[in-house]
């Protein structure tokens, strides 16, 4: 096994050889072209994301700027919409599904080092992969870390830290992050908290 293969199997590798710091250089020029778009040419968005992503679905937007080491490990689903500063470390392949909203500076670590110092000197870093299912909200500054999967549905508070698997059709929200309760049909009237629809299109 090179060590692009050892990446994409979740084994210890050595990020740069085989080829994978020209992958990351190639993966930087297209982040470049994004987050130095001028904005008069801001309908060109979908264009690149597409061009950077290893799949998207219709009607995808990324709100410049924009990181990661890839990109081609990274799929998204039908209409995605990420704001301001999304970060993905896709050493572990990212997959989110279709009708996900990422607020401001959600980051996404499918990516990790050894705890114990002479390992990690060793230079061996390792990846899992973080999967996001449909109809799910990110807030704003959530961190989501190697091998978590987040159900589908489900809304994580903003700051939050996933660790670990988190159920669909809830909301969850801490550090680390918990499920705090679960998502109904009563929830549907609401659009923030207490606060009643006074429209009948959504």
């Amino acid at each position: 096994m090179n060590q692009k293969q050892r990446m994409l199997a979740g084994l210890p590798y050595k990020a740069w050889q085989d080829g994978l710091d020209r992958e990351r250089d190639a993966c930087q020029a297209k982040v470049y072209s994004l987050n130095t778009l001028p904005p008069a040419e801001r309908q060109r968005i979908p264009e690149l994301v597409n061009a950077l992503f290893g799949r998207t679905g219709k009607n995808v937007w990324v709100e410049p700027p924009l990181h990661c080491d890839y990109g081609w490990n990274i799929e998204v689903g039908e209409n995605f919409y990420a704001n301001y500063g999304l970060t993905v470390l896709d050493v572990g392949k990212v997959t989110v599904g279709d009708n996900v909203m990422f607020g401001p500076n959600v980051s996404l670590y499918a990516a990790g080092h050894p705890v114990h110092p002479a390992s990690r000197d060793s230079g061996y870093e390792w990846g899992a992969p973080i999967t996001i299912g449909n109809d799910v909200w990110l807030g704003g500054n959530v961190v989501v870390l190697p091998g978590v999967t987040i159900g589908d549905g489900a809304v994580i508070g903003a700051g939050s830290v996933v660790t670990r698997d988190i159920p669909a059709y809830c909301i969850a929200a801490g550090n680390p992050c918990r499920v705090l309760r679960p998502i109904t049909d009563d929830d549907r009237k609401y659009y923030c908290k207490d606060r009643v629809f006074d429209v009948q299109d959504y």
